[in-house]
C-alpha cells in the first residue's frame, strides 16, 4: 500500500510531496520539497492492520490540508487520460505565456493543476513569471507530452499483440533529461 501526495500553490512558494508505504507493519513517511533532499521516518506497529489504519488517518489528514494523488514521475505506464490532462492544461497555459500574463489568476490556477500532474523542482523560490520564459518553452513540453501518449499507444498495441512481453517504460527522464528546460 502506497500512496504519492503532492500540494502545489505557486502564488504562495509552495511545491511539496508527501508519500507513505506500507511494509508489513512498518510506515514509512517521507516529505519534502520536490526535487530537494527529503525527511522520512519509519513507525513500527504491533501488525499490518494498525500500520494500515494509520496510513489512511495520516493520507486523509494531508487531504484535508489540500494535497492531491500524483506520481514521483509521468511515464507510459500512467493514465493516458492523465497525460492527455497535461497536454489540456499546457494549451491553456499557452495564451497566457505568449501575452506575458503570469499574474492572472486562471494562470496560477492552471499552473497549480498542472505540477500536480507534472511534479517539478522548480527551487526554492518559485516565480510564475520564469517557470515558462516563452511559447518555445511551452511547445517544447507538448511535443515531448504528446510523444509520450504515442509511446503509450504503441506499447499498448505491442502489448496486446504480444501476450506476455512486458513493454520498458517510457519516462519524460528518458525522452528528454531536459522536459524543463532551463530549470
Amino acid at each position: 500500500m502506497e500512496v504519492y501526495l503532492i500540494f502545489v500553490n505557486a502564488a504562495q512558494n509552495s511545491n511539496k510531496f508527501w508519500s507513505a508505504k506500507v511494509e508489513q507493519s512498518n510506515l514509512t513517511v517521507e516529505w519534502g520539497r520536490v526535487g530537494y533532499k527529503s525527511q522520512q521516518k519509519v513507525h513500527s506497529f504491533g501488525n499490518y492492520q494498525q500500520a494500515v489504519s494509520k496510513f489512511h488517518n495520516l493520507v486523509a489528514e494531508k487531504k484535508m490540508k489540500g494535497y492531491r494523488e500524483s506520481q514521483p514521475q509521468i511515464d507510459s505506464t500512467s493514465d493516458s487520460l492523465e497525460i492527455k490532462r497535461a497536454i489540456q492544461l499546457l494549451e491553456i497555459l499557452r495564451p497566457y505565456v505568449a501575452q506575458r500574463q503570469f499574474a492572472k489568476k486562471n494562470y496560477l490556477e492552471t499552473l497549480n493543476q498542472y505540477l500536480k500532474i507534472v511534479p517539478t523542482p522548480l527551487g526554492m523560490k518559485i516565480e510564475p513569471s520564469l517557470i515558462y520564459r516563452n511559447v518555445a518553452d511551452v511547445d517544447h513540453q507538448l511535443s515531448l507530452l504528446n510523444s509520450l501518449l504515442e509511446t503509450n499507444s504503441v506499447l499498448a498495441a505491442n502489448t496486446t499483440e504480444e501476450s506476455g512481453n512486458h513493454s520498458k517504460v517510457i519516462s519524460l527522464k528518458s525522452i528528454g533529461k531536459n522536459f524543463w528546460r532551463h530549470l
